[in-house]
């Protein structure tokens, strides 16, 4: 079964990078959101809006992917991601994380309105890297988010070793 795209974006705008949600937030979008984010740093862009309007719920994957590009634009020079339009249940899964300090408050920098499809499968391995860099961002962002996610790095370390 194919899967619809769940992320799209505004790829040809001068203005904040827009990224927006179609439906949960999970580890299966998260390799794409990662790619994208870091090719967009990686030409410089510094200004990311993430839009859950359309988001109903989020895993701790594609949360940690969200911490990690926020680390990744503080590392290249003071950039800045916006969770916009979260729901309640949203607002909640990033609080139970201690993630409220992480993103930007205020209103979001203009966007773009032409999100486009990102088209992208990860495979297996993409996807364990991607699952692992996003806990270990999880506990970076808040180090009381270590005892969380200790049985999950642990089998991620283990499901890498046995797929060598």
């Amino acid at each position: 079964m194919i899967r619809p795209p769940s992320i799209f974006a505004d790829t040809e705008s001068d203005h904040a990078v827009l990224v927006r949600v179609e439906g949960k937030g999970e580890f299966t979008n998260s390799p794409c959101l990662r790619d994208f984010a870091e090719k967009m740093i990686a030409e410089g862009r510094r200004a990311f809006v993430v839009d859950l309007k359309n988001c109903p719920s989020m895993d701790s994957t594609f949360m940690g992917t969200l911490a990690g590009i926020t680390m990744r634009l503080t590392d290249a020079g003071g950039g800045k991601l916006w969770v916009i339009n979260r729901n309640h249940r949203n607002t909640e899964l990033l609080d139970d994380l201690g993630f409220t300090a992480l993103f930007e408050e205020g209103p979001a920098p203009a966007c773009g309105t032409s999100a486009v499809p990102l088209d992208f499968v990860a495979d297996k391995a993409t996807t364990r890297e991607v699952m692992l860099e996003a806990h270990e961002a999880c506990i970076q962002a808040n180090p009381n988010n270590a005892e969380k996610f200790k049985d999950v790095l642990e089998h991620l370390a283990d499901s890498a070793r046995r797929a060598k």
